[in-house]
C-alpha cells in the first residue's frame, strides 16, 4: 500500500485516471537497471526517482571528466574524477529518499550480464556503444525481461523497447551494427548537450508506460527526433525469428 507520505507526494500521478493508486503502486515494487550514468543516464534516474520506482539500480564504472559536464547534468566541476554511479546515488537519496538506489561500480560484461538483469523487471540502457546494447539485448532474451534502448548523435536520437511481451528485439533491425565501431562517440562527433536530456525523458517515459502498464509502447517501433528540424519519425519494423532465437551469450561482444 501506500503510506499517506507517498499519496500527498505523487498526488499529480494518483490524480490521473490511468494511472491511480494502482499504477503508482506498481512503480512502487518496480526494480529497474539502468546501464550508464551519463547524458542519458542523468535524466532517466532522476525521473525514474521522482516518479517513485521503488527499486533503481545504477550501474557504470566511469569517473566524471570536464567533457562530460555539457551534458550530464547530475553532475559538476567538483565531482571531477570520482565516480559517477556514487556521485548519482547522493544527488537521488536527495531527490528522494523513499526510492531505495543501490550501485555497480563495474561494466556490465559478458560474465556478469545474466547475474545482474536477471534481478530486475526492465533494463535501460542509457550507454554509448552498440556492443554493450547487443550483450542487454541477448541477456534480456534469455531472461525474457523487456529493455529500452536509446542513442544519440550530433542533433539526433533514437528510443526503442525490445523484447517487450515477447515482441522484437534489437537484432530485428539493427543487426549489422554489432560488429561496427561506436557510432555515436561524442568525443569524436560532438553533441548538442540538452539533446541526451530529451531522448533520457522519452526513455523515462517508456519506463513508466511500461510498468503502469498505460498508453502505447515503443515495441516494434524506433523513433527518431531531429532536434534542428523538429521532426519525429516513428518506424515500424516487425519481428525476425532467427534474429531472436538467443539462447546463450555470445563468445564476444
Amino acid at each position: 500500500m501506500l503510506n499517506d507520505t507517498e499519496k500527498r507526494r505523487y498526488n499529480r500521478h494518483i490524480m490521473l485516471p490511468e494511472v491511480g493508486e494502482e499504477g503508482q503502486l506498481k512503480l512502487k515494487n518496480a526494480k529497474v537497471l539502468v546501464v550508464g550514468t551519463g547524458g542519458l543516464g542523468s535524466p532517466v534516474l532522476q525521473y525514474l526517482t521522482a516518479a517513485g520506482v521503488g527499486e533503481i539500480s545504477i550501474m557504470d564504472d566511469d569517473t566524471v571528466s570536464e567533457d562530460n559536464l555539457h551534458r550530464q547534468i547530475l553532475y559538476g566541476s567538483h565531482d571531477l574524477g570520482k565516480l559517477k554511479t556514487i556521485i548519482a546515488k547522493q544527488r537521488l537519496e536527495v531527490l528522494n529518499r523513499m526510492v531505495k538506489h543501490s550501485v555497480i561500480n563495474i561494466r556490465l560484461q559478458r560474465n556478469n550480464a545474466i547475474q545482474f538483469i536477471q534481478n530486475f523487471d526492465l533494463v535501460i540502457d542509457a550507454t554509448d556503444n552498440f556492443s554493450t546494447r547487443f550483450l542487454i539485448n541477448d541477456a534480456c532474451l534469455i531472461l525474457k525481461k523487456p529493455w529500452i534502448y536509446g542513442s544519440v548523435f550530433k542533433y539526433e536520437g533514437q528510443v526503442s523497447v525490445f523484447n517487450y511481451k515477447g515482441g522484437p528485439s534489437i537484432r530485428c533491425i539493427f543487426d549489422d551494427l554489432i560488429d561496427k565501431e561506436n557510432l555515436s562517440d561524442p568525443s569524436k562527433t560532438g553533441l548538442f548537450g540538452i539533446l541526451p536530456g530529451i531522448i533520457g525523458s522519452f526513455q523515462g517515459a517508456e519506463a513508466i508506460k511500461i510498468i503502469t502498464g498505460i498508453g502505447s509502447i515503443l515495441s516494434g517501433k524506433l523513433m527518431q527526433y531531429n532536434m534542428l528540424s523538429n521532426e519525429i519519425d516513428i518506424i515500424s519494423f516487425k519481428e525476425n525469428p532467427d534474429k531472436k532465437t538467443i539462447s546463450e551469450l555470445a563468445e564476444k561482444y
